[in-house]
Parts: C-alpha cells; sequence; structure tokens
C-alpha cells in the first residue's frame, strides 16, 4: 500500500480536460446464439442448429423465448423442463473492434456472471474454464484480439461435476450435491420455490481496453467522524503492465471540491488519498432522517486527458453490530451513528428464478414498497444470490439496510483445498463490489448451516472422524476464511458467523443472538407463542397464505379460482402447507367453502399472526431489537410465506405491517384479562402527548372512555402506560372494541378471535369517484366492517386496503389506473362470518360508480 497527499481546490480544474480514452465495450444484447452441443469425440460439430439468444439470461429462458420449452411458471409445466440443466450448450457471439480500440495495449474479456461451469474459446484458442456463477471472471485476450472477433462458451450440467466430487468423499455430506457447486441454491427447490437450475452468462459481458493504467477498484473509506469533520480515505487500486505516472483528481460534487496529485505506478498496487469532509452529513435510514449521499468523481489523467473516470456514491455513517453481555444472555442490535436502531423488515429472495429477468422498473419498484411498509432493513437471505449493484443502489438512496448473508444455506460445504480458495475469490469480489454501500450493515457466513449440523440429525450417520472433518471445514470458511475478507476488506463492517445463533432447541435462542422461530408454522405453536418467547432479534419467523387471484389465475390458466386445480400440488413446496393453513385458520378464522373466499381468509390469517409476532417484539423493546419475517418476495407465483406475491402484488400482510412497522407504535395487549397499552416509538426524540381510550360497540356507541396524559421516549423501556381490568367493565367481548388515540395515532384492538367477533349483516355502502389519479374509492357503514378488501382485474394499485371501516366513518381509498370505469368488487370478513353462519349474504359486492 502507498499513501500519497493530496491538495484541495476548485473542481474547475476539469474544464477542457478531453473524453476518457479507456474503453469498456458492452458486449450485452439480442445478438448472442445458442445451441445445445452436439460435439462428437472428435471434437467437431455434428448438428449444429444456432438460435438467437439473449445475453444477460439463461439457456431455459431462450428456449422458452423460441416457444422450444411451455412456461415453467404455470401449471406443472417445471417437471418439464428438468432435461435442459442435464444437457451442455454453447453461446457464442461475433463481433467487431474498432481500428482505434484495437490499437490499445491490453484487452481483457470480462464476464460478471457465469452460471456456472463453462470453458471459453476466444477466436478459436480456449483460454479458460469457470466454476462459481458469483465470481468476476477476467482473461487477457490482447494477442489474440483482431477487427472481427468471435466468443464461444460451452456451459455443463451441474451433475457431472457434483457426482465427481461427491465420489471423494467416504460419507454424504447433508443437502449433498447442491453443495459442491457455487450457483445459487435456491434453484435447486426449496420450499417456496422451484427447481430450475438456470444454465448461461447471467450479468454482463464486456471487453475492458487500455493503454497503460486502468483502475481495477475505488472504495472511499469513512475512518473517523464527527460534528465537525469526516476522515475519509479513497483507497484505489490500479492496474499497469508496467512503469506508469498518471494524475489523479477526486472531486467532491457534493462540495466543489477536488483533490489532485501525481502517481507513479508499477505493477498492480493500491494508493490511499486522505478526504476531509468538514460538517458532514451523515446517511440514515429513511425512517430515522435523510439517506444523504455525497457525489465523488475519481478521475485518472495523463496531461489534460482524463482516460478513466469512476463515479461513487458516499453515504458517511457508522454502523456497527453490538454485542455484549448482560444480566439475561447476551444483546444483539445495531447501531447507527451511534444511536440503537430498532430494525423493522424482512427477508429478501431473488425476485425472479430467471435472474436476468428482473427489470430495473421491477427492482425500484419491490424497494419503494419496503420503504412504503415502513421498513428500515432486509435481509438478503443466503441462498440466494448477492444482488446486483443497482439493488444496493437504490438501498443506500431510499435508507433501507442491509444484513447481506454469504451465498450458504441450510447446509454443510466441503472443505478441500480448491473449494476453499474459489469461495475465498468469491468472498473478496463481492466484499470489494459491495463494500462502497452505506446500506451494507452486516455481513453473516450462512443461513442455518450451524443450526442443522447441531439440531437436524445430520451427524447421525457420521463416524467420529467424520463429524471432526466437517465441522473442521465449516470452521475454516465461516469461522477463519470470511471473517478475515471482511476484516481486510471492510473493516467497518460487523461479521456475524451463522443466522440463527443457536436453534430454537437450544434454550439459549431466546436470550442471545438472533433467533429464527419456526415453532409457529412447523411445530405448529399457536399464534400467542411470538408473545410468549421473544428473542433479543427475530431474523427469521414466518406463516403462509395463498397469493393474490391474479396469480392463482396466472398458473392454473383459469378465469376462476379453483383450489382443486392440480398446478397447485407444484405450486405448494411445502410437504403439509394447506394442511397447516387450514389448522391455523379453524383456530382463528370462520373457514369459508368458497375458493375466492379462502384466498382471502389465507391472507388475513398471515397477516393476523404475523402481526401479532411484531406488536409482542417491538413492545420488548429494547430487549429485542429487530423484527424480520419471513419472506418479503417471491421467485414466481405461487404459495408461501411472502408479503408481496410473485406478481408484485400486496398481500393483505404488507398492509398490515405497514401499520405494525410504523415509527411510533400503539401496542395494546391482555394479560390475565387486563387491558395493558405501551408507546413505542423508533425515532430519535420524545413526545409527550394525551392517551385516549375509548370503548365501543359495533354500532359505535362509546361504552367506557378514559383520558390521561402520557409520555413516550426514544429507546427507553416501553412501560405499560396504562391499564384497566376488563372485568370493571360493562362490555360484551365479541361485540366490542377499544380505541386508543394517541397524538396523531390511533389504533384498534378487539378482545376476541376474528373467527368470534359478532359481526353484523348490513351491508357496507361503497361507491368509486372519477379522480384525475383514477378513482376514490368511498366506504362507509353505520356498524364496524371487517377487514374490507377491494380487488378488481383492472390494472391499477389500491392505496390502502384489508382495512376495518369503523362505525359511522367514510374511508377514502385511492385506486391509481388507466382504465376506464373499472369493475371493483369488495370482501368483507362480515360476509364471511355470516356465511359461514349461513347467512344469506353476497360474498362479493361490486362498487358502484358516482358520475
Amino acid at each position: 500500500m502507498k499513501l500519497k497527499w493530496g491538495l484541495i481546490f476548485l473542481s474547475s480544474l476539469l474544464i477542457n480536460c478531453k473524453q476518457s480514452t479507456n474503453s469498456i465495450q458492452s458486449l450485452n444484447g439480442n445478438d448472442w446464439q445458442f445451441t445445445q452441443d452436439y460435439k462428437n469425440p472428435n471434437n467437431t460439430y455434428d448438428i449444429v442448429n444456432w438460435q438467437p439468444a439473449t445475453v444477460p439470461g439463461s439457456v431455459q429462458k431462450d428456449l422458452l423465448n423460441l416457444g422450444r420449452i411451455p412456461d415453467p411458471f404455470k401449471g406443472s409445466n417445471e417437471d418439464s423442463i428438468q432435461w435442459v440443466s442435464e444437457r451442455s450448450w454453447i453461446y457464442k457471439k461475433e463481433f467487431s473492434v474498432s481500428a482505434e480500440i484495437l490499437k490499445k495495449q491490453k484487452h481483457i474479456l470480462r464476464f460478471e456472471g457465469l452460471n456456472t461451469y463453462a470453458h471459453f474459446l476466444f477466436n478459436n484458442k480456449k483460454l479458460t474454464k469457470t466454476n462459481n456463477a458469483f465470481r468476476i471472471w477476467e482473461v487477457d485476450v490482447s494477442d489474440l484480439i483482431e477487427t472481427e472477433n468471435a466468443v464461444e462458451i460451452t456451459f455443463y450440467p451441474t451433475d457431472e461435476y457434483e457426482e465427481k466430487e461427491s465420489a471423494k468423499l467416504n460419507y454424504t455430506l447433508p443437502e449433498s450435491p447442491r453443495v459442491f457447486t457455487r450457483k445459487p441454491q435456491f434453484q435447486y427447490g426449496w420450499d417456496w420455490g422451484p427447481t430450475i437450475k438456470t444454465m448461461g452468462i447471467w450479468r454482463d459481458v464486456s471487453l475492458v481496453s487500455y493503454d497503460q493504467v486502468r483502475m481495477k477498484d475505488a472504495f472511499v473509506q469513512t475512518n473517523t467522524v464527527s460534528e465537525e469533520k469526516a476522515m475519509l480515505t479513497a483507497n484505489i487500486e490500479f492496474e499497469t503492465f508496467d512503469y506508469d505516472k498518471s494524475s489523479i483528481e477526486i472531486v467532491n460534487n457534493t462540495t466543489n471540491e477536488t483533490i489532485a496529485n501525481e502517481i507513479e505506478i508499477y505493477g498492480n498496487d493500491t494508493y490511499k488519498f486522505p478526504i476531509i469532509i468538514d460538517h458532514p452529513k451523515l446517511w440514515w435510514t429513511h425512517n430515522l432522517g435523510e439517506p444523504f449521499l455525497y457525489d465523488f468523481t475519481i478521475n485518472v489523467k495523463k496531461g489534460n486527458t482524463v482516460i478513466q473516470s469512476i463515479n461513487k456514491k458516499v453515504g458517511i455513517r457508522t454502523i456497527e453490530l453490538v454485542t455484549e453481555k448482560d444480566s439475561i444472555g447476551e444483546g444483539f442490535y445495531f447501531e447507527l451513528n451511534g444511536k440503537p436502531v430498532y430494525m423493522k423488515g424482512a427477508n429478501y429472495i431473488p425476485q425472479n428464478i430467471f435472474l436476468a429477468d428482473v427489470l430495473p422498473k421491477e427492482r425500484k419498484k419491490l424497494l419503494d414498497d419496503v420503504v412504503a411498509a415502513n421498513m428500515n432493513m432486509l435481509r438478503v437471505w443466503g441462498g440466494g444470490v448477492y444482488e446486483e449493484d443497482l439493488f444496493y443502489d437504490l438501498c443506500d438512496e431510499k435508507g433501507i439496510l442491509i444484513w447481506q448473508d454469504f451465498m450458504f444455506a441450510c447446509a454443510m460445504y466441503p472443505g478441500d483445498a480448491a473449494f476453499l480458495e474459489n469461495v475465498k475469490g468469491e468472498a473478496i469480489d463481492t466484499v470489494k463490489r459491495l463494500r462502497q454501500h452505506p446500506s451494507i450493515a452486516l455481513y453473516c457466513g450462512n443461513n442455518e448451516n450451524r443450526e442443522g449440523w447441531h439440531r437436524w440429525g445430520w451427524q447421525a450417520d457420521k463416524t467420529e472422524a467424520q463429524k471432526e472433518e466437517i465441522w473442521n471445514n465449516y470452521q475454516a470458511i465461516f469461522n477463519d476464511m470470511l471473517p478475515k475478507v471482511v476484516d481486510n476488506l471492510s473493516p467497518a463492517i460487523s461479521y456475524w458467523e451463522s443466522s440463527p445463533k443457536f436453534g430454537r432447541g437450544d434454550k439459549r435462542y431466546q436470550l442471545e443472538g438472533d433467533a429464527h422461530d419456526w415453532w409457529v408454522w412447523h411445530d405448529g405453536y399457536p399464534f400467542e407463542h411470538f408473545e410468549e418467547e421473544v428473542p433479543r432479534f427475530m431474523s427469521e419467523f414466518g406463516f403462509q397464505s395463498f397469493p393474490s387471484y391474479e396469480a392463482i389465475k396466472y398458473f392454473t390458466e383459469q378465469d376462476s379460482i379453483d383450489l382443486n386445480h392440480p398446478s397447485f400440488t407444484t405450486h405448494q413446496k411445502h410437504a403439509r402447507g394447506y394442511k397447516l393453513i387450514r389448522e391455523y385458520m379453524e383456530r382463528e378464522f370462520p373457514v369459508p367453502t368458497n375458493p375466492e373466499d379462502y384466498v382471502y381468509v389465507s391472507q388475513l390469517l398471515q397477516a393476523y399472526g404475523i402481526t401479532k409476532g411484531i406488536f409482542a417484539h417491538r413492545r420488548a423493546k429494547p430487549y429485542n431489537m429487530g423484527t424480520l419475517y419471513w419472506q418479503l418476495n417471491d421467485c414466481w407465483p405461487v404459495v408461501s410465506w411472502s408479503s408481496i406475491d410473485g406478481m408484485g402484488n400486496w398481500k393483505a400482510l404488507h398492509f398490515k405491517a405497514r401499520e405494525a412497522f410504523k415509527n411510533r407504535l400503539i401496542v395494546p395487549f391482555e394479560e390475565n384479562n387486563i387491558l395493558k397499552i405501551s408507546i413505542v416509538d423508533d425515532a430519535i426524540r420524545t413526545i409527550t402527548a394525551d392517551l385516549l381510550v375509548l370503548f365501543k360497540d359495533f354500532n359505535g356507541e362509546i361504552l367506557a372512555e378514559f383520558n390521561e396524559e402520557a409520555i413516550s421516549t426514544f429507546n427507553e423501556k416501553n412501560e405499560v402506560i396504562f391499564e384497566i381490568p376488563l372485568h370493571k367493565l360493562n362490555i360484551d367481548r365479541r361485540k366490542s372494541y377499544a380505541e386508543i388515540f394517541f397524538g396523531n395515532d390511533n389504533v384498534v384492538h378487539y378482545f376476541e378471535k376474528p373467527k368470534n367477533l359478532n359481526l353484523s349483516t348490513e351491508k357496507l355502502t361503497a361507491e368509486m369517484v372519477k379522480k384525475e389519479y383514477g378513482y376514490e374509492i368511498r366506504l362507509h357503514s353505520e356498524t364496524l366492517q371487517k377487514d374490507v378488501f377491494l380487488y378488481s382485474e383492472a390494472e391499477g394499485t389500491f392505496e390502502n386496503n384489508f382495512i376495518d371501516v369503523l362505525p359511522n366513518r367514510t374511508e377514502n381509498i385511492k385506486f391509481k389506473t388507466e382504465i376506464k370505469a373499472p369493475l371493483i368488487k369488495y370482501k368483507t370478513l362480515n360476509q364471511i362470518n355470516n356465511t359461514v353462519n349461513n347467512a344469506k349474504n353476497k360474498v362479493s359486492v361490486i362498487i358502484e360508480l358516482v358520475h
């Protein structure tokens, strides 16, 4: 490492600089071709039927585009395309290089994602083999490049490699054979995803050309921060094939200041340049402040010519995982800029099984939905992928923190030298690529590997020597290599070995570290379990529901909802999924016989259980400092734990989580027939306001009223500020509720499970009025209307949904659409309750358009 000091002066020095001369030529596009590999033993082609292909993409998607395979998201088509990943496939592209570019001395082919086992030829010469979908591969083609060029890549099935590596061991690794291949693990099938082992070029391909020097990497690192100054360092990694003398300009476009210096470079080297920012603006999560980003440009110059330029968005902040011993066990919380921050969010999986298919607008919409639901953290789960740069850029801009798993999940992995070296390269590429992002809060070694080894019976058929070898390999990856890579390349970010720290079979899971609580769902525990056993940080818990009507109609290819359709056997990946949904529904809700109603109630059930957990976790702050439910999204349309389905539609859970994740939350709960109320406030402030508690019947009549002053203080214990024994009130629990007001916030608390509520049979008045954005839906009732669900086949978005319309209130909901006079319907739990009880009610009602 070399340290070079620079001077600060105005960025006007950039005026009259010539354009960059280092070149990056994209080789992406739809001008690729592919074919099945028909090479004979003499290494010549028997039959070649070249077809058009798109890069980035995959073999499966190219075949789908050609109509050679059916849509695997529909029916049971998933089963019919398994042959694709059992064959070898060849991709090729011919491209031209201009005379000006050809004159440059160095030419590097750069592949940012090859999935997975491949070798490639450049101008008919074999160059290299690849074996990791997560790594960046660069190959020097300087001696081979011509004006007209051809690149050819052959992809091989994973099976033959996995079988070969597996045969080297005298035991079977848990969850073998996928553990031998460094590709997205979820593509081997999960309890929410299909088995589609994609192959192909899934990220960008480019030709990098330069003369003397190029910047391989730049990292603007925050060292120290105070109100007066932020001390930063620009770490710039250069590559040159000989001696080079250049000048560097680091331009802070935000403050209009520039650092400049001349440097001498020998081979590959990293230079450090100190940067000072006076009175820095800090980066915060969106719920606590502004996610402010400084804009830097780093230029390499020859004389007055900029030969290469890199732009960096820099968020100045400190983030630390704090795990201190206390009288109970060991805490687990994040400090952002020195402030303990309660984390609210969900677990994220890839947005599509076909990774390259996710459009920028779809990525942006999902992260907008995260912010809209008041989430400030996502956990990027270890069975998926290290996401695209745009994903992290958007998280930076929107103020969303990322818990980043390394891509290891629910398995034990090999530990031979070749595998370890491969993983090390993957980790270095990943941390270097992600370390600039202020959204990165934590690197975690794996998902549930530790718990699986100690609790899931994986050791049962192993000898002591085999168990020792497997565990030593685990230690080599997750307690030696990965933490060292993080510490060397991104020392300000904490590393966590495995999520969870302890499995739920270990008593300590509730007292220290993070927890995955699957007693609810997998073990059939009641939702009240979430209130009884609260961990220090809940990083996984969840419950399934059916997706939207749109998603169901898509994969069944029917206009109506039929839960007996055969496609439901492939679109429910949990063996007991339907049985568990039914069992929990019978406990909590009326169970409809109509399929449409059943789907609707399943979403209410999911939201009811998960928000019960969120309320319990938040009420336990600061003992508990985070709640991340499983899962945010889907990778295809399916019955799953997601709050946003595979078509991008919000389920009831996402609407209800938006309320449960508000910064200031009124938390009513019952203990020993006593209604108690706490106020939770995650904002950095102290609020004093009146607390108003109204007990009402379902017709809106006030049965009792209480009013007193209360205080909400940031990060202090959420002590009970109001309580009253319910036996002192003359209320019928089945026909009444409490409405609680604190400042501008209010919440409704019911005293019975939804199935026990004596809901009115009176109709809801619903009408829609034309507005410039689409339509305003006006809902009114003289009696309580529970969980009003609006839906339409017309393309559009409801601003709110699954709401309670309280008696004698009017709720106005925006429906943003460009469709003229759309058909909009509604359902209510009132209708479901009374239909189940044989009352003659119409379950689905069309909303009247008012002109």
